[in-house]
């Protein structure tokens, strides 16, 4: 007998299971009662639609993969009473499996934006620190430490000039204008 996949979601399955869902919560709103709790089926395919995406090579590597998988299943928890259950896509049948991948793939770059942020943070305070220490004569040198600094902002096209470069300014209509003639 073959191994079941480890991640892998019945999208037919799911997609009913979600249209459900959605149903009761539409008759529970207008009960004007609580929303009902998300079936475990639901959750447990949260769950393997974000792990699933997790391993693919744009998010491989990430080093904090726990952390990007649940908050896309928070996300995801967050919006199934949004989805359409009267959309449809090319082949006529609605596809929660696709709704619900695009919900993670966008949770996990924003995760990875506020990753990258703290980041960016921590490295700001290094160069400030390597800064003072610097004009301290007792310390070593701070250039090898500017230049790791440099070497870690790379990916983001970024070095160790904080200066704010500023654009030239666009001239206004009426410059334009006069530039013309």
């Amino acid at each position: 007998m073959a191994r079941a996949k480890e991640h892998y979601v019945n999208n037919a399955e799911f997609t009913q299971a979600v249209h459900e869902y959605v149903l009761r919560c539409r008759e529970a709103e207008e009960a004007g009662e609580d929303y009902p709790k998300v079936t475990n089926y639901i959750g447990t395919c949260f769950y393997k639609i974000a792990n699933g995406l997790s391993f693919t090579r744009k998010f491989i590597r990430r080093t904090y993969k726990e952390e990007l998988v649940m908050d896309a299943v928070e996300d995801c928890l967050r919006r199934i009473k949004n989805y359409n259950i009267d959309a449809s896509t090319r082949t006529g049948k609605p596809n929660a499996f696709a709704y619900f991948t695009q919900i993670s793939y966008y949770s996990f770059l924003r995760t990875i934006e506020k990753h990258n942020r703290e980041l960016r943070k921590q490295l700001k305070f290094i160069e400030k620190t390597a800064m003072e220490l610097d004009a301290n004569p007792d310390v070593g040198d701070s250039a090898v430490v500017l230049k790791y600094l440099d070497d870690i902002r790379s990916p983001w096209g970024e070095t160790g000039n904080t200066e704010k470069k500023t654009a030239p300014a666009k001239p206004q209509k009426l410059e334009k204008f006069l530039d013309e003639e």
